[in-house]
């Protein structure tokens, strides 16, 4: 009989552990490798953060997409990295903080147009990182704020939140290349369709645009 009693009071202690336990941290959500965008999806962002003249927000867009940079690497940009006086590079190269090593990457005229008008407003310095956090303790955006950030742009257009991400940025330019040549390699039927991507990206269909940046 006091086994019995024992043994009930365990059943009860073990009940009472699993309800205070605390749910788990992905319960409900949509877990794994994010969806990246589409080309018209990349338009009807872009379009709303001109209309509603979100100049920094442009500017990150239009970098995180061309950079095809993890969302570290692009919080700690400085204006040096991308740009010489009121001059933006076509061309960048950074060391990436998780391989230590270097990336290169290209950037189309919209792109430098953003950047440069995001430096202008914003007064920035060679030294100064490119997207400066408006919380004094921090010297630049956090990768959690950059996060919110992506959050808001899918929401705009009215995508499930969930299913995107910091990862999505930087998967879009080379989805939206394999798709269409369903390779990764640089053959010649790849590298006319890169050229092709890259003028619908920028919207130049009457200039030759870069070409393709291999993303580590």
């Amino acid at each position: 009989m006091v086994f019995l009693s024992h043994k009930r009071r365990i059943v009860m202690n073990t009940d009472t552990k699993i309800e205070n336990r605390k749910a788990p941290w992905n319960k409900d959500k949509l877990v794994g490798q994010k969806l990246p965008l589409k080309l018209k999806e990349i338009w009807a962002i872009r379009i709303r953060l001109q209309l509603a003249q979100r100049t920094r927000e442009l500017a990150l867009f239009n970098l995180a997409i061309d950079s095809k940079l993890r969302g570290c690497d692009l919080v700690e940009l400085h204006v040096r990295d991308i740009a010489q006086g009121s001059h933006v590079s076509s061309r960048a190269i950074i060391m990436q903080r998780k391989t230590h090593r270097p990336v290169q990457f290209e950037l189309t005229e919209p792109t430098r147009d953003a950047v440069g008008a995001w430096i202008a407003k914003a007064q920035l310095k060679p030294e100064q990182f490119l997207f400066p956090s408006r919380i004094h303790e921090s010297l630049h955006i956090s990768t959690r704020q950059y996060a919110k950030i992506v959050d808001q742009w899918v929401m705009s257009i009215g995508l499930d939140r969930t299913a995107y991400g910091t990862h999505t940025m930087r998967r879009t330019k080379v989805t939206l290349i394999y798709r269409r040549t369903k390779s990764s390699c640089c053959s010649t039927s790849a590298w006319t369709f890169k050229v092709g991507i890259y003028r619908a990206i920028s919207g130049n269909r009457g200039r030759r645009c870069a070409g393709y940046i291999r993303t580590n």
